[in-house]
């Protein structure tokens, strides 16, 4: 479990590094939410094609497949919609209604193991980020569409350690790559950007790692149950509020750093459980 929760812990940071990115170039830059997502769909799959074996594409037969893409699309298409508009802490912590309802899903639906302590260390994460998120969360369009994404986040994480043992990780990360990518192939198109130097490093970044953090996670995912994992989600809004804090200048004020310690704590514990 702690091979799992070092991989978790790279893997959360990379992902909001992708999405501190993919802000910058939709409130800074003026580029479309829709085209950021799409872009790091192709990218991303572009990337990890030479890696990949011809046994991947066969992947492509399993509806499952292109129903987990499907929620991958939506979700990032709804979390580079808030980004616009609301800063990325806020974003984030509202977004992460995600590892809880993923917990309740992996319940219900894959029979996971699951102890009264566990599920009450991952609502004692969650109160951790509503001390994070306290303000800000009444009627902003911004926070609206992080609750949505983090619904989808919770689906697909459910998703991926259903889907873990019909392929290797970075088969998997392809295919959702490559079907992400062509759900959102239209809408892309109709929202492309001047190509200029800053778009263009901004877009790899994004890209890169976003797939580098969701590699991590299948990777994760096939050594670990997903109920154990779920708190360890909460790392990723740690890494959030830190590029918010370096790249925007959203200083974290005293109640979000209880929140954070919080977080922090619930997820050591729940490594430490047997």
């Amino acid at each position: 479990m702690q091979r799992a929760a070092l991989i978790m812990f790279v893997a959360m940071s990379l992902i909001p590094a992708g999405d501190s990115a993919g802000k910058l170039l939709s409130s800074s830059l003026g580029v479309a939410p829709v085209f950021v997502a799409w872009s790091r769909f192709v990218l991303g799959a572009l990337m990890v094609l030479p890696f990949i074996a011809p046994s991947a594409f066969g992947l492509l037969r399993d509806w499952r497949v292109w129903l987990r893409a499907l929620v991958l699309a939506c979700g990032i298409s709804s979390i580079q919609t808030a980004l616009q508009t609301a800063d990325i802490a806020t974003v984030f912590a509202a977004f992460f209604i995600g590892p809880i309802f993923s917990y309740v899903l992996a319940v219900l639906f894959l029979r996971e193991p699951v102890t009264p302590l566990r599920s009450l260390l991952i609502v004692v994460g969650f109160a951790g980020v509503l001390l994070v998120v306290r303000p800000g969360m009444g009627g902003d369009p911004g926070v609206i569409w992080a609750a949505i994404a983090g619904l989808c986040y919770g689906t697909f994480l459910t998703m991926s350690r259903w889907l873990s043992g019909i392929g290797t990780p970075i088969a998997l990360t392809f295919t959702q790559l490559l079907l992400s990518a062509f759900f959102l192939l239209p809408l892309g198109l109709m929202n492309l950007p001047d190509a200029t130097l800053p778009i263009a490093a901004l877009t790899l970044t994004s890209a890169f790692c976003s797939m580098m953090g969701n590699l991590l996670l299948l990777y994760a995912y096939r050594i670990a149950n997903a109920t154990r994992l779920a708190p360890l989600v909460y790392f990723q809004l740690i890494a959030a509020v830190g590029f918010g804090w370096s790249i925007f200048g959203d200083l974290p004020d005293a109640y979000t750093w209880a929140g954070l310690a919080i977080i922090l704590a619930s997820g050591i514990a729940s490594t430490r459980l047997r």
